[in-house]
């Protein structure tokens, strides 16, 4: 049997219909106090704009308010999205709570790879880096040592949204293009190695020092997975939104890897959970799932998590259905057992040295239940 490896949790503080952003933001405390009295290794959270149905927007803020909350579980950003700030904001802010938590703070770092409509260049999502023939679709779905690995399915852009998103963060026109250099001055800034073009002395306190730990993350064999590689960092490959790439992602970071931050790669999975004691109970927990991925790709911006009841209520039509069916084919729903040996497969697969799990319902005690039992059978 493959070993049992950490298990963590990557949480967007999701609103369920019916709640408030303070109702999210209170469950994503709740359970990252759950999930380290459970033995899960990690706990970070994402970094979502102009979405209705997530609370998550300035990751930095909460993650203040989890290590205070918490004692022993690392933290961190799954990911800060460079391109929404600055290098040194970005080491001052991660690098005071690092200051005041010793050894528990991480900096997951991601690419925001797209410009504003008329830069020259279209808009994407920030995440997804792959092109060419799999980036227009024209790849079949396929199963790979027993993973789905489905076809990448294109999905309209929201230009409008965007085009507000860009503005109102402030992001300029070559952000993704800054990407290789934003990290290195990153990394540079907490080892208080940064050499300022004027040629004054820069130190960012409290970074330097604060013990600050740097992931990079990435959806495919793109610049993200190879800056990873070259500069010796740990990398996220995200199998739980654009599961289409993710084995490409892993086997570029490990060809382009070197010795630096680490000595030898490291590879953390994310994927989609949802664990009930039976699979006819987990299955109907994870209605809703399918219209909140749908709010997404549509471009109206993820909408509050639906009650099952409700999603019953307002089925998605074929159409729809079709638009997500990749996203619920590479989700994980089921009894303890049946979703970790999809975890198994996933980490023989990728070859993961982690798994990053995301779980999400409309009722929390569902959701806190689903990791209570999925850490039971995996042993934490």
């Amino acid at each position: 049997m493959t070993a049992r490896i950490p298990l963590s949790v990557l949480d967007l503080s999701p609103i369920p219909s019916g709640g408030t952003a303070a109702d999210g933001l209170r469950r994503t405390i709740s359970q990252a106090r759950h999930v380290e009295e459970l033995g899960y290794a990690r706990y970070w959270l994402a970094e979502h704009h102009l979405n209705p149905g997530v609370a998550g927007a300035a990751p930095h803020v909460l993650l203040s308010a989890l290590a205070g909350a918490t004692s022993r579980i690392r933290l961190g950003t799954a990911a800060t999205i460079l391109g929404n700030s600055t290098p040194l904001r970005v080491v001052e802010e991660l690098g005071l709570i690092a200051s005041l938590h010793p050894e528990r703070i991480e900096l997951g770092i991601g690419r925001s790879g797209a410009r504003p409509p008329g830069s020259g260049r279209a808009p994407d999502s920030g995440t997804a880096e792959a092109g060419g023939a799999e980036a227009r679709g024209e790849r079949e779905d396929r199963v790979v040592d027993g993973l789905v690995v489905p076809a990448p399915r294109l999905s309209g852009l929201d230009r409008p949204r965007f085009a507000a998103q860009a503005r109102l963060l402030g992001r300029a026109a070559d952000a993704g293009d800054r990407f290789d250099q934003d990290v290195r001055d990153i990394l540079a800034l907490i080892d208080g190695a940064y050499a300022a073009p004027e040629g004054v002395p820069i130190h960012a306190v409290p970074a330097e020092g604060s013990g600050l730990e740097v992931w990079i993350h990435g959806s495919s064999a793109g610049p993200s997975a190879r800056l990873a590689g070259e500069l010796g960092l740990p990398f996220g490959a995200n199998y739980h939104v654009l599961p289409s790439f993710v084995l490409e992602a892993v086997a570029e970071y490990r060809r382009s890897f070197r010795p630096g931050r680490i000595p030898a790669p490291q590879v953390i999975v994310s994927a989609n959970v949802l664990v009930a004691p039976s699979r006819d109970e987990a299955e109907h927990l994870a209605l809703g799932y399918g219209q909140w991925v749908h709010s997404i790709r549509a471009g109206q911006g993820a909408i509050p998590y639906l009650a099952p009841q409700e999603a019953r209520d307002a089925p998605l039509d074929a159409g729809a259905q079709a638009s997500v069916q990749d996203r619920l084919d590479t989700r994980f729903v089921g009894s303890p057992s049946h979703v970790a040996e999809q975890l198994r497969i996933l980490q023989r697969a990728t070859g993961a040295d982690e798994l990053l799990l995301t779980t999400i319902a409309h009722d929390q005690d569902a959701q806190l239940r689903s990791f209570t039992l999925l850490a039971e059978e995996w042993s934490l």
